[in-house]
């Protein structure tokens, strides 16, 4: 019992490592946007070519991109930040299945534990784009709204991306979870869902110039 005890203190240094080498390594990030979704979709399907397309796109505006370093859109993601010659970065995860690391990273970094990667993923994006994607994408959609709802996180651009993926979800979340009184219809405006490549770039675009516009008058007002 003793031993476990010193292994489980033990535990809390590796903690701090992967803590402390996530921000020295992101400290220096541009205005990023994260993607999230499926890491079982392939080159070739229409959700992959949007997340090319759109991380493309937010390099061109000078955006660095974080994905969760894996395959499928993850993959697609670093690969359109990368064509777009922006920061392509991955907040890997060591996983049985599914976490082979993409080889479109111009900024790694590998993580053992979900909260410290989660951390890194809130701490380091100004927006997100939630593709169609499982489990793991759910909880990390879900969990970016609960931050905001509860203001444990600033309002963040949150974008879902494919109506007609997200549509059911959002019809659950309206007519069971809103209509029970266990949300509000303001919660709701959170989120944007589009079709729209162009669209979601452009909601990141003014969410930047909103910011810069409030550091500039934080400057200004000497705060």
């Amino acid at each position: 019992m003793e031993d476990l005890k010193g292994s489980e203190s033990w535990r809390i240094f590796r903690i701090i490592s992967e803590f402390t080498e996530g921000i020295d390594t992101l400290n220096d990030l541009p205005y990023s946007v994260t993607v999230f979704g499926a890491a079982r979709a392939s080159p070739g399907d229409s959700h992959y070519e949007a997340t090319v397309e759109i991380a493309r796109k937010l390099a061109h505006e000078g955006f660095g991109v974080i994905s969760g370093g894996g395959p499928g859109i993850m993959e697609a993601a670093n690969k359109g930040a990368s064509e777009g010659g922006g920061k392509s970065i991955g907040l890997n995860i060591t996983l049985p299945e599914e976490q082979t690391p993409n080889p479109y990273q111009n900024i790694s970094i590998n993580f053992r534990y979900f909260f410290v990667r989660k951390v890194m993923f809130v701490k380091y994006s100004m927006g997100y784009i939630c593709m169609p994607g499982g489990f793991g994408t759910l909880d990390e959609f879900f969990e970016s709204l609960t931050l905001m709802q509860t203001q444990k996180a600033f309002p963040l651009p949150l974008v879902l991306y494919g109506t007609e993926f997200w549509k059911d979800l959002l019809d659950w979340i309206r007519h069971t979870v809103l209509e029970a009184g266990y949300i509000s219809e303001d919660d709701l405006k959170l989120v944007t869902v589009t079709d729209d490549i162009n669209e979601a770039v452009e909601i990141m675009c003014r969410h930047r110039t909103w910011k810069l516009q409030q550091v500039q008058i934080a400057k200004t007002s000497g705060l």
